[in-house]
């Protein structure tokens, strides 16, 4: 009997063992996995899963390896919706994610109900955080700032000459057009054009014909790299060679793709290059280890993990209302991205936009970095 009662305790106290030992916290990664602007997903899906290895191998949180499981919003704000939901069911405590602005807003709005605490890497819609939700927080910047870079920009490089301003009607360009706009305006550069086209439309030959008949000097483009790069290819190919400007919905490699050469002489807002903060570089060769080049939002979504497994630490469980509300006390996260605070909203306390060019080098390959034109 004796005998049995120990080997019984002894039993459940491995399996007991064995459960602690095997605890996980469930993290969502969320982004166009697919579509138009999978690229984009395949940085914060890397940069996560990379950010996981590497907590999981110092042991986790509190014991607890990080489980990632992947949602794919493909850039749609209800399929964004559907995968909260899916996080929701499966006992997700926090998200990376999402991309796009207008996927990120209501998909927060899930995840505020359902008790989940969300860092996106790259939505920049200050209404994200404006909103003033407990959840809701970013490791970029926002639009009004980023506007606010480019405006000053176009009005001290560009004054005097003729402008047009296009966005690509989502939250994300429109909202990051139209910042850009009031900022240049303020400064005494006003647009002659003015326009707003379709995600996922081929064809700008009507708009290309309607600036070049304005002759306009600079065009600004709020939206993403794909658009981004098409208007470009139509505007060299109608002669119209005035340089396109826009914002961090072009860092990619794939932009230069669709725009061809004409992509030389782009200007672009962005944060410092990441790449080069010297507390990314153990994590920056690890990726270029696995062939994986970490550009755009890669290490910014590795840091959004690194700072909830930080806040974790430090309240001491995965709660997310106790690691929202630390992360809310002004404490200063190092990162691979460098020391990362946040205000009462859940925005960054450090200004994160330069302007960049694009341009081609000694090997003939058009690129941004090492292009810095301010600070």
């Amino acid at each position: 009997m004796k005998k049995t009662l120990v080997t019984g305790l002894a039993l459940g106290l491995g399996l007991a063992l064995t459960g602690a030992a095997n605890a996980q916290v469930k993290i969502g990664v969320a982004g166009p996995i697919t579509g138009p602007n999978a690229a984009f997903g395949a940085q914060l899906r890397m940069g996560a899963e990379q950010a996981a290895e590497d907590i999981n191998a110092k042991g986790g949180i509190k014991g607890q390896k990080i489980q990632i499981t992947i949602g794919d919003d493909v850039s749609d704000p209800k399929q964004g919706v559907s995968v909260a939901n899916k996080f929701a069911g499966e006992g997700v405590k926090g998200v990376v994610g999402h991309f796009n602005s207008g996927v990120s807003i209501p998909a927060s709005d899930v995840y505020n109900e359902s008790g989940i605490i969300q860092i996106t890497p790259a939505s920049t819609n200050p209404r994200f955080t404006d909103r003033n939700m407990w959840n809701t927080f970013r490791t970029c910047g926002r639009d009004d700032q980023q506007g606010a870079v480019a405006g000053t920009y176009l009005a001290d490089k560009f004054k005097g000459k003729k402008v047009a301003v296009v966005h690509d009607k989502t939250p994300y360009g429109k909202g990051l057009a139209d910042e850009t706009q009031k900022t240049m305006n303020a400064k005494g550069l006003k647009e002659v054009v003015y326009e707003g086209v379709n995600t996922g439309e081929k064809d700008f030959s009507a708009l290309v014909s309607k600036m070049k008949q304005s002759n306009v000097d600079v065009v600004y483009f709020g939206g993403l790299h794909t658009e981004a790069g098409l208007i470009i290819r139509q505007m060299r190919d109608q002669g119209l060679n005035a340089p396109l400007m826009s914002g961090d919905g072009i860092v990619s490699a794939e932009f230069v793709s669709i725009a061809g050469p004409g992509a030389d002489g782009t200007l672009m807002t962005f944060a410092p290059d990441p790449r080069k903060n010297p507390a990314a570089q153990e994590v920056v060769k690890k990726f270029r280890a696995k062939g994986f080049e970490p550009e755009a939002y890669t290490l910014y979504s590795y840091a959004a993990l690194e700072i909830m497994a930080q806040a974790a630490d430090a309240v001491g469980s995965f709660d997310p209302k106790k690691i929202a509300e630390y992360m809310k006390s002004g404490k200063t996260f190092n990162t691979a991205i460098g020391p990362i605070s946040y205000d009462k909203k859940g925005d960054i306390t450090r200004p994160d936009y330069v302007v960049y060019a694009w341009k081609k080098g000694a090997d003939g390959k058009i690129d941004y970095s090492g292009n810095e034109l301010t600070q």
